[in-house]
């Protein structure tokens, strides 16, 4: 076997990426080693980064460089060597992976089509992630799809589903920030497919991505962030995915006695963020898509919330193929280059970006 190839990002200053080689380790028993196929990259894949400490990202894919971690991404892999009776040589999963060509995994069953990874290491992180599906009756020409959309939309849809379940904490509009990101879209798509909405749905974003989040026609109104002023001085929910501090301030001051509820999401906008800036009216209060996903879990029983969010994604991704363009890039190292540009917030957001391994 070969040496693995990862790109090793650094935890301090998340836009220095470097490609290494690793030795190659035997497994043990009852392990098992998938050869990562491709993977999506998007804003979120930042976030993780940029949140690698706060929420633990860093933990899932440990390495032996200090102040250097593997950001986890959304995607496809093969067994390719097996000590375990759990999954056979030659079977693809979808999940969660390290930024690199190889992932080795302790599987064990869950549910009748998936696994869950009980390494050590990762038996006290959210169990959302630690779960792989097989994906033997995914078409592979589906499977840059379903890397750009599923985690996002699953985020999208779950936010949805929190403020449903908040009866939208009153608010008369819900001003979504970083409108032209995918969960972003995914949040306005599903807000306005709700029949007799009694909300307004408000897209916060960049002027140079103001028509693209206009033309899909899921917003009520867009708003540039350099017109945050001009928001309507009614109840409101803010779900902020983009984390810049200024933005946040000035939106919390337009809204002050309107704002009934802020909710921080992601940090696409990583290089403002502002996590101890002081801002009028509510605190903002982070939103764990995993909390959601287990509250779902005991009001609905099992299997529910994962059915929901499976429909949910079909929705989007037969939408998406109106507007998003893919595009793939060769090579585990190529990965590098279209992360900098969304770590630089210049990626084009009709441009889907998977790399094939």
């Amino acid at each position: 076997m070969s040496d693995v190839t990862q790109v090793l990002t650094h935890t301090q200053k998340i836009t220095e990426q470097k490609l290494v080689n690793v030795p190659f380790t035997a497994l043990s028993e009852g392990q098992a080693r998938l050869r990562i196929e491709r993977f999506a990259l998007t804003a979120n894949n930042v976030t993780y980064a940029a949140s690698g400490f706060a929420i633990g990202y860093w933990k899932f894919f440990p390495t032996t460089e200090k102040e250097w971690g593997l950001v986890p991404v959304w995607g496809f892999a093969e067994v390719v060597e097996s000590t375990s009776d759990v999954v056979s040589v030659g079977e693809r999963f979808y999940g969660f992976y390290p930024l690199a060509s190889e992932l080795v995994m302790q599987p064990t069953p869950h549910g009748s089509n998936a696994v869950r990874d009980v390494a050590p290491h990762r038996v006290d992180l959210p169990a959302v992630y630690n779960i792989y599906s097989r994906a033997a009756a995914v078409p592979k020409e589906s499977d840059p799809y379903q890397a750009l959309m599923q985690p996002l939309i699953a985020t999208s849809y779950l936010l949805y589903d929190w403020l449903m379940d908040n009866d939208w904490f009153g608010a008369k509009q819900i001003v979504v920030g970083s409108a032209s990101s995918k969960t972003g879209l995914g949040l306005t798509a599903f807000l306005a497919k709700h029949a007799a909405k009694p909300y307004n749905v408000v897209g916060l974003t960049g002027k140079g991505n103001a028509d693209f989040v206009g033309e899909l026609g899921f917003c009520d109104q867009i708003v540039s962030y350099d017109n945050v002023e001009t928001l309507d001085q009614v109840a409101t929910v803010y779900v902020d995915m983009a984390g810049n501090g200024d933005v946040k301030r000035r939106l919390h001051a337009r809204l002050e006695g309107n704002l009934n509820h802020s909710s921080a999401v992601g940090i696409s906008h990583w290089d403002q963020f502002a996590p101890q800036i002081e801002v009028a009216g509510p605190k903002p209060e982070f939103f764990f898509a995993p909390s959601q996903i287990e509250k779902r879990k005991k009001d609905w029983g099992k299997g529910v919330i994962d059915q929901k969010i499976g429909e949910a994604t079909q929705m989007i991704v037969q939408d998406a193929t109106r507007w998003l363009s893919l595009e793939t890039h060769q090579g585990l190292g190529a990965a590098m280059t279209p992360y900098a540009a969304l770590a630089a917030g210049s990626a084009n957001p009709k441009t889907g970006h998977v790399i094939e391994v």
